[in-house]
């Protein structure tokens, strides 16, 4: 049977303005960094996508190098697309970055205009697509210009290759830098991509005031610290889990007894919201006037469901904040 998208897919999501811009995007995004490479069975992958748009996820997040083995996910996703999806092509927002490690040589990374645009131009023959939603610079480039990487990302647009730009993992200097840069060329900066969560809060730190100021929005991965910030861990480590799979992000040794025993009581507290660990740490993110959407992994259909529940609860007490301050202290 051919897929049929559910009528009533965007009743239940909520969608926020992302920046000063014209687009809005759910609050539940969906990364393709693990899960989605060729050493992951396509159906299951098929299965999560169809059922996040099912439940109003429109935005799907990718880059170059997700996999494994690098560009794999891509591929992937372009085969959903093209067997499944087609029809909804107009009702999605894709994205794609590049910045990280992807072929041999001097041009094989980084920000120069060199990479980014042959990197693009791989990405979208990968896809099947003539054109991405937004494009980020993956990370800043300490020898190439800002001007250059930038300049890079404006032409994108300009030659049809995107309709929107981003940045991930700038500083709240670099990123100013960058939007005042973009802004004068004419293609603003839509959208930043950080590293945040309730165990990694430096955008507290500068950044958010700088997007506020810019009016560029701002869309966090890693919500859950890979994973921790669920009941996944609340009685330790489990033999299955990613740390011990994959040890190359959420690492064994940074689950520590301590960090369980924030876990706990958070999950006591969320318990009492009527939420799980993972839709409060969800609504936690989302609280920032700046972010417009969370960006979540999954490597099953439930956790993507449980995922799009934060939408029943976003909003927090003064006290409960506290609550979670005291805890994280």
């Amino acid at each position: 049977m051919p897929y049929v998208a559910s009528e009533n897919r965007y009743e239940g999501m909520i969608y926020r303005r992302c920046g000063r811009s014209g687009l809005k995007l759910p609050v539940i995004s969906l990364g393709l960094w693990h899960n989605f490479g060729g050493d992951h069975p396509i159906e299951n992958s098929r299965a999560m996508l169809c059922r996040a748009f099912d439940l109003g996820i429109t935005h799907f997040d990718l880059a170059n190098n997700y996999g494994p083995p690098a560009g794999s996910a891509e591929e992937t996703f372009g085969r959903v697309l093209k067997d499944t999806l087609a029809p909804y092509r107009d009702e999605l927002i894709i994205s794609t970055k590049a910045g990280y490690y992807m072929w041999p040589g001097p041009y094989g990374e980084w920000g120069s205009r060199k990479y980014l645009i042959a990197s693009l131009d791989q990405s979208l023959k990968r896809m099947g697509l003539e054109y991405v939603d937004i494009f980020y610079s993956h990370r800043p480039d300490p020898e190439t210009p800002l001007e250059e990487t930038m300049m890079a990302l404006d032409y994108a647009v300009r030659s049809g290759r995107a309709l929107y730009v981003g940045i991930s993992n700038y500083s709240a200097e670099m990123t100013r830098q960058a939007a005042q840069i973009l802004r004068s060329l004419g293609t603003p900066c839509l959208i930043h991509q950080p590293y945040y969560n309730m165990f990694g809060r430096w955008i507290e730190d500068g950044l958010t005031t700088v997007l506020e100021e810019e009016g560029i929005g701002c869309i966090p991965f890693s919500p859950l610290a890979q994973g921790l910030l669920t009941n996944r861990y609340l009685e330790g480590l489990p033999p299955d889990s990613r740390a011990v799979a994959d040890g190359r992000f959420l690492t064994p040794d940074s689950i520590t007894p301590e960090k369980i025993a924030k876990v706990r009581k958070l999950n006591e507290l969320a318990v009492a919201r009527g939420q799980s660990m993972a839709q409060m740490a969800l609504a936690w993110v989302l609280r920032l006037p700046q972010v417009t959407s969370a960006l979540i992994g999954a490597s099953r259909v439930s956790q993507i469901e449980d995922a799009v529940g934060v939408v029943n609860n976003l909003t927090f007490s003064a006290e409960e904040l506290a609550r979670i301050d005291e805890i994280l202290a």
